[in-house]
C-alpha cells in the first residue's frame, strides 16, 4: 500500500514519513494488562497506525512508570485508568477485568465525544473486550481484535487444570471471535485458533507479527560490572509469572554452580510480574541469590546494557500447549542484539529463532543447563549463532516488515465499508 507523504509524493512506507496527509478514521485500542508505551506490539502499532495518518488513542492502565492518566506521546493520545490489583487468583482476576470494563466503557464514551473513532482494537488478555467492541458496533463502530494471547491456554498453564473458568475462556474467545470484524494473529498458530475454533473466515485473519524495532534495541557496549565479578553472563529479559519458567532457570542455574562447579557464571533477570518475590524467595531457598541479579522493570536503557553485557540469553518457558503457540518478543529481541538462545523446544521458538538458537529437550532442567554449558565454553558458535539471529532479524523479522501487514489490514477494512 502507499500514501501520499508531506512532499505530495506515493511511499510505500508511511511511518517513515514525518508528516502524512491526515486521515479522517479514529482508531482506539483498548489493552488491559499492561500500560502504554511499555506494551512494545501496542506501541509500534500505535505509532504505525499514527504516522500514516489515523487518528489512533489508546486505553489502558497504570503502571510503574506511567502514573499519568492522561498524556499525549507522538501524536498518539493515551486514557490511563487504575486497577485495584495486579491479579493472581481466580477471584482476582474476576475482580481485576471487571474494574478494567467499568473504565473502558467510561473512556471509550470520552474518546467518542472529543476525538472520535471509527474502529476499536481490542488486545487482549483477557477476551472481555468484546463487550466493549460489540457495545460499540450498535453504533457504527468496527471490531478489530487484535489476539495476543490464548486465553484457554493461559488458565491452563496457570492453574492447570480444564475446568468450568477453562470452559468460560473458551466461551468468551469465541464470542470475541464471533464479534470482529477482523482478527489480527500473531503467528500461523494464533490465525489457525481464529479460524478452527473461533470461526472466522480465513480473509478476516490476518498474521501480523510482533517485530522488533531495530531503532529500539540498540547493540551497546557491554557494561562488565553487571557481572559481579564473574566471567560470563546469563541474561533474561520478560515477564516474571507462573509460566514463564524462571523457575526452571533458576534450578538450572543451581545445578551449573553447585553440581557442575560453574562459579565464574551469574545471571542476570530484567522484568517484574506477580511472581517476581515469590521468585526471589525461590533464588535464596535454592542458595542461588548470590548469583542472580533481579532488576524489576526497568527503563529500556538499563535492559539494553543487560541483554549487551550477556554471553548467553535464554527463555525458559515451559513447555506447555499455550507456549508452544506462543511467539515470544524477548527470543526477537535478543537476536536483533546478536545473542544465542536457550530455550526448549517449542513450536514457534524455533520458528522465531532457528538456527540462532540451542532448544533443550522439554521442561528438562538438566539438559537446559547443559546447553547454556555448551554455549559458554564455546565462543565461535555463540558469535556464528548471534549472526545468524541478527540477520534473520534485519532480512525478515524486524517491524519494518510487519507494519505494512498492518496497514493493510485497515486499508481493507476502511474500503469494504
Amino acid at each position: 500500500m502507499a500514501v501520499i507523504c508531506c512532499s505530495g509524493c506515493w511511499v510505500a512506507r508511511p511511518w517513515s514519513c514525518s508528516v502524512i496527509k491526515e486521515k479522517k478514521q479514529g482508531i482506539l485500542i483498548i489493552v488491559e494488562n499492561l500500560p502504554s508505551p511499555f506494551d512494545r506490539r501496542v506501541w509500534q502499532e500505535a505509532t504505525t497506525l499514527a504516522a500514516a495518518g489515523y487518528v489512533v488513542s489508546i486505553i489502558c492502565p497504570t503502571g510503574k512508570g506511567y502514573e499519568k492518566t492522561f498524556e499525549i506521546i507522538d501524536d498518539v493520545h493515551i486514557y490511563r485508568h487504575r486497577l485495584p490489583l495486579e491479579a493472581e487468583s481466580a477471584a482476582g482476576y474476576a475482580l481485576e477485568y471487571g474494574v478494567a470494563l467499568f473504565w473502558e466503557f467510561v473512556l471509550a464514551w470520552r474518546v467518542l465525544l472529543t476525538r472520535g473513532f471509527d474502529v476499536i482494537q481490542a488486545c487482549n488478555p483477557p477476551d472481555t473486550i468484546f463487550l466493549v467492541g460489540g457495545f460499540f458496533r450498535l453504533f457504527g463502530k468496527k471490531f478489530v481484535f487484535d489476539h495476543h494471547d490464548i486465553n484457554p491456554e493461559l488458565y491452563e498453564a496457570k492453574f492447570g487444570r480444564r475446568d468450568f473458568f477453562y470452559k468460560v475462556m473458551l466461551a468468551l474467545e469465541r464470542w470475541t471471535f464471533r464479534t470482529a470484524h477482523r482478527s489480527i494473529a500473531t503467528n500461523e498458530s494464533y490465525r489457525k485458533i481464529a479460524i478452527e475454533r473461533g470461526g472466522m473466515r480465513a480473509g478476516q485473519v490476518h498474521v501480523v507479527r510482533s517485530g522488533p524495532r531495530l531503532d529500539r534495541l540498540r547493540i551497546l557496549p557491554a557494561v562488565p560490572a553487571l557481572k559481579n565479578g564473574r566471567d560470563y553472563l546469563v541474561g533474561y529479559v520478560g515477564v516474571m509469572g507462573e509460566q514463564e519458567g524462571i523457575d526452571y532457570l533458576l534450578r538450572a542455574a543451581r545445578k551449573i554452580i553447585f553440581e557442575l562447579g560453574r562459579t565464574d557464571i551469574h545471571f542476570g533477570l530484567v522484568g517484574g510480574g506477580t511472581s517476581f518475590e515469590k521468585l526471589q524467595a525461590y533464588a535464596v531457598e535454592l542458595g542461588v541469590a548470590d548469583f542472580v541479579t533481579f532488576t524489576g522493570r526497568v527503563p529500556d536503557q538499563q535492559m539494553l546494557e543487560m541483554l549487551n553485557t550477556a554471553d548467553v540469553c535464554v527463555n525458559p518457558d515451559v513447555a506447555n500447549e499455550m507456549n508452544d503457540k506462543s511467539t515470544m518478543n524477548k527470543i526477537m529481541e535478543y537476536m536483533a542484539l546478536k545473542k544465542p538462545i536457550v530455550q526448549f523446544d517449542l513450536t514457534e521458538g524455533r520458528f522465531s529463532a532457528q538456527d540462532a538458537s540451542l532448544y533443550a529437550a522439554e521442561n528438562d532442567v538438566d539438559d537446559f543447563a547443559a546447553k547454556i554449558i555448551e554455549l559458554i565454553d564455546d565462543p565461535a558458535l555463540r558469535e556464528r549463532m548471534g549472526q545468524f539471529g541478527y540477520e534473520r532479524v534485519v532480512s525478515e523479522l524486524s517491524w519494518e516488515y510487519e507494519a505494512p501487514k498492518l496497514l493493510a489490514v485497515y486499508e481493507q477494512l476502511f474500503a469494504n465499508g
